[in-house]
């Protein structure tokens, strides 16, 4: 072999090693989403603390990470799915939802839960003291009708309420509105929203009103505690992007942390982030609330599966909440 052929064979083996070495690369920007409310704390404190940076530089990556906004679940789930979104965030319906439609090709699953909280059904119409009272009349706001959280539990409330079969009785009444344009609709009483399935703190400022009453809590409906929020990627992400992703959770576990250690700092930065009209006292109230669990412990999601299963809204089945998300080992568990 000639020197000029070593010299060529070299460079040969050198741009095979870096395109390798490119197709090896993980992502240096990472497109995160959130919606609307307190429950998303975790992730505004992340953005707001430069978190995932911090946690990605510890781990050799030089990230730099892109903070998206939606209305809700579904919108996030055609983002993922076009590959317009690398981490998703939302309810346990719309994760659900995804998860069982996705298990025969790119294998959606939980990277950890936020928290565990309290949804409350709020109405301002006087003659409505439960379920059963709500009228033709009468418009429930909730986030995405059918498969948002509020929309599934609505519905598990009214199997509860009417009996077997009649899960959709209140769906012709849902309709699909953001949080904090439900909130204005109802409370301004020129709409036809007569009611609001929302999340906090919009349920806790609707209730300051003397005219609006809790009608449900889906804590009553699921028999205690049950997640609200989760983070969801694709496997083939976690699978490309395993010190992304470690980077991630560690980043949400210090995220907690503050939450748990100074939730005034905590509250400070979430009504700066989003403008709220919540005074600090009002949103610490909120973060400190005792039925409000800041952990990434799923818990009673499979009893929105199971009910899920039954009502032909998703036809994947799992026997354990492990089965639902990534393990640790994150890339390993992915393939």
């Amino acid at each position: 072999m000639t020197a000029r052929s070593i010299v060529r064979l070299v460079g040969t083996v050198a741009v095979l090693w870096g395109a390798l070495g490119a197709a090896r690369a993980e992502v240096s920007t990472v497109r995160l989403a959130k919606q609307f409310g307190i429950s998303y704390l975790p992730l505004t404190v992340m953005e707001e603390e430069g978190l995932l940076e911090k946690q990605g530089k510890a781990r050799g990556l030089d990230l730099k990470a892109e903070w998206l906004r939606f209305t809700g679940g579904s919108g996030m789930n055609e983002a993922l799915l076009s590959g317009n979104l690398d981490l998703a965030s939302g309810g346990v319906g719309p994760f659900l939802t995804i998860w069982g439609r996705t298990q025969s090709n790119i294998k959606v699953k939980g990277v950890a839960a936020l928290n565990a909280m309290p949804l409350w059904l709020v109405t301002v119409n006087p003659d409505v003291k439960s379920i059963k009272d709500f009228g033709p009349k009468d418009k429930i706001a909730l986030p995405t009708a059918k498969t948002s959280i509020q929309a599934i539990t609505l519905q598990m409330a009214a199997e509860q309420a009417f009996g077997a079969g009649q899960q959709g009785k209140l769906d012709p009444l849902t309709v699909s509105m953001g949080h904090p344009d439900a909130q204005t609709a109802m409370m301004g009483g020129r709409s036809e929203i007569t009611a609001h399935f929302g999340s906090p703190p919009f349920q806790e400022l609707e209730l300051k009103d003397p005219r609006a009453r809790k009608v449900l809590d889906s804590y009553d409906v699921m028999g205690g505690p049950h997640t609200f929020n989760l983070v969801w990627a694709s496997s083939r992400f976690v699978t490309a992007n395993p010190k992304v992703t470690a980077a991630f959770v560690a980043a949400l576990e210090d995220s907690l942390k503050l939450i748990r250690d100074d939730p005034g700092k905590a509250a400070d930065l979430w009504i700066k982030a989003e403008g709220s009209k919540l005074s600090r006292e009002e949103a610490v109230a909120i973060i400190q609330a005792p039925q409000n669990a800041w952990t990434t412990k799923p818990q009673r999601m499979l009893a929105y599966l199971a009910y899920m299963n039954r009502a032909g809204l998703v036809s994947a089945k799992a026997s354990a909440e492990d089965e639902l998300f990534f393990p640790a080992g994150g890339a390993e568990a992915a393939r």
